[in-house]
C-alpha cells in the first residue's frame, strides 16, 4: 500500500512539474538562457549586456566556455592559466549574476567530436534552456567555428531520448540564436533581434573587466596595442568601453527600429544583435517578445 501511494505522489509531482512545458503558467516561470562560447570571455563580449538585462528581470542565465582558455596568453599557459581564467569567470558570476561553466577542453585544439557534443547536449538539457546562443560557423578562430558546429549538431538532439540517455530530453526544442559577427563570407550576419543594452553597458564592461588576463594583457599583446592599456582600475574600464564599443552597427539599428520603434532606436548607444538559427524552434514575433521581454522597453 505504501509503495502504491509513493508511486501516486511521484507521478503527481512529475505532472505538476511538467505543467509549464504544456502551456500552463508559461508566462510566469523564469526564462532559462544559455550562451555558449569557445573561450572564457566570449559570452561576456557578445552577450554580456543582454545577460545583464535578463538577470535584472529575474531570469536565469548560464555562460559556457567550451575550452578552458589554457593557450590565451603570451607568457602563461597550461594548467595555471586555465586555473586563472576559471577564477576570472567566477568573478564574472559575482559581478553579473550569471552561472559560468568552463569545460576542460584545450584552447586552440577544439574539434567537433561526439564526446564534446554530448557534453553540450547535457548542459542544454540540464539548464532546461528556452534560448541557446552561440557563434556562427564562419569565423576566423577554429575554436569559434567548432563551437558553432557543436551547438548546431546538438540542436535537434536535445529532444532525442536515446542520445545522452543519462539526461532527460527536452520536451520542446529551444530557440537557437547566433551572436553577431562581422564576417561576410560565405554569408553575412542577419540581425533578427537587437537588444538595447545602453542601461547596462557598465555592467557588461564590469564583467569583461574581470577577465584581466585577456583584455589588459593577452589581447593588447597579440593586437599590438599594449602601450594603450591604462594602469588605474577606473581608467581601464573606461578605456575598455571605448576600445571595444563604437557606434551601433547598421544591421543592429534596423533591428532596433523594428523592436523598439525609431525614436527609442535612435537613443540606443549600445546594442547586441542576434540571428535566428534554422535548426531550433522557429519563433514568431510574439514568441520573440516573450523570450526577450526587454524588447521595446
Amino acid at each position: 500500500m505504501k509503495t502504491s501511494l509513493l508511486a501516486v505522489f511521484f507521478y503527481i509531482s512529475i505532472f505538476f512539474t511538467s505543467l509549464p512545458h504544456f502551456g500552463f503558467s508559461q508566462e510566469d516561470r523564469p526564462l532559462n538562457i544559455i550562451m555558449i562560447g569557445a573561450h572564457p570571455d566570449d559570452c561576456d563580449i557578445k552577450g554580456g549586456g543582454t545577460a545583464a538585462l535578463f538577470v535584472e528581470l529575474g531570469h536565469n542565465v548560464k555562460f559556457v566556455s567550451v575550452t578552458n582558455g589554457d593557450a590565451g596568453h603570451m607568457t602563461e599557459g597550461g594548467g595555471m592559466l586555465a586555473k586563472r581564467r576559471r577564477e576570472e569567470t567566477k568573478e564574472v558570476e559575482r559581478r553579473l549574476g550569471v552561472t559560468y561553466d568552463v569545460l576542460d577542453n584545450h584552447d586552440g585544439e577544439l574539434l567537433a567530436t561526439l564526446p564534446v557534443r554530448l557534453d553540450i547536449i547535457r548542459l542544454i538539457r540540464d539548464w532546461d534552456a528556452d534560448v541557446v546562443i552561440s557563434p556562427r560557423p564562419n569565423d576566423y578562430h577554429p575554436d569559434h567555428r567548432y563551437t558553432a558546429i557543436l551547438v548546431q549538431d546538438a540542436a535537434y538532439m536535445v529532444g532525442v531520448p536515446n542520445i545522452a540517455p543519462d539526461t532527460p530530453p527536452l520536451p520542446k526544442n529551444p530557440v537557437f540564436l547566433y551572436f553577431q559577427d562581422n564576417f561576410q563570407k560565405p554569408n553575412p550576419f542577419s540581425a533578427d533581434i537587437a537588444v538595447d543594452i545602453t542601461s547596462v553597458i557598465d555592467k557588461k564592461i564590469l564583467a569583461m573587466d574581470a577577465h584581466e588576463s585577456q583584455f589588459y594583457e593577452w589581447l593588447p599583446w597579440i593586437g599590438g596595442y599594449e602601450e594603450e592599456v591604462p594602469k588605474g582600475s577606473e581608467a581601464r574600464k573606461e578605456w575598455l568601453k571605448n576600445k571595444r564599443w563604437g557606434s551601433v552597427s547598421p544591421e543592429a539599428i534596423t533591428a532596433l527600429e523594428k523592436w523598439y520603434g525609431p525614436q527609442k532606436a535612435a537613443e540606443a548607444k549600445y546594442a547586441e544583435a542576434f540571428e535566428i538559427c534554422e535548426y531550433g524552434s522557429r519563433p514568431n514575433e510574439g514568441e520573440i517578445k516573450r523570450l526577450f521581454p526587454m524588447l521595446g522597453k
